[in-house]
């Protein structure tokens, strides 16, 4: 059987939230249509980032109403991504 890509395994995942950068390459490569994964910018040096984490904070904010338990766990997948993103 063949393996999951490695941005559904643990392997590809970052433990401080997120992806880490074999996860993102591993999902940019299984998705070629699309613009591809980039790095968090918690604290955005360009205009352009800086609209990336308000978008993404604003995103996940609603995550949080829609996933209460994931929002109470301080080690949640969710609450790990937004401390990587300073949200």
């Amino acid at each position: 059987m063949a393996k999951s890509p490695a941005w559904q395994r643990a392997e590809g995942k970052s433990p401080k939230g997120g992806l880490n950068a074999k996860g993102r390459a591993s999902y940019n490569a299984a998705n070629p249509g699309k613009p591809g994964l980039k790095p968090p910018a918690p604290n955005p040096s360009t205009e352009k980032d800086a609209k990336r984490r308000k978008s993404f904070c604003a995103r996940s904010a609603g995550q949080m109403k829609m996933f209460p338990k994931a929002a109470k766990d301080p080690k949640s997948r969710l609450r790990l991504a937004r401390k990587a993103w300073n949200c």
